[in-house]
């Protein structure tokens, strides 16, 4: 059974986004489990999780709050992709598939919060 969050595309990008990072993190060096892959699982899930909780909040001033913070998770995970390949973490096609994918997916937390402000000016 799919609930309204599932069916909201700006969710649906974030769950497969984060899918495929925790993908892409299994071939990190061991070395790295505590420093570069712990530090993106965690903004990485936390852009899903942020979405979700301004979804299931009351107001739409909350939603938005939640909607910010989703947005700045997906900047830092984003940005920590690009490092990881300036480290040789990553190759630069996937950092730059995966930068690219977050990019739309800013894009479209963006599209979502202009949506939010517009319904609660109604």
């Amino acid at each position: 059974m799919t609930t309204g969050l599932e069916n909201l595309k700006v969710y649906q990008m974030t769950e497969a986004l984060e899918v495929e990072v925790y993908k892409i993190l299994k071939e990190f060096p061991k070395e790295e489990i505590y420093g570069s892959v712990d530090q993106i699982k965690r903004s990485s899930s936390s852009v899903s999780n942020n979405i979700a909780e301004g979804y299931g909040r009351y107001s739409f001033a909350e939603k938005i709050r939640y909607m910010y913070i989703a947005k700045g998770e997906a900047e830092e995970t984003k940005r920590n992709i690009i490092r990881s390949s300036k480290k040789g973490l990553l190759s630069v096609n996937v950092a730059n598939k995966l930068s690219d994918m977050y990019t739309d997916l800013l894009k479209a937390i963006s599209g979502y919060i202009r949506f939010l402000k517009d319904k609660s000016t109604k």
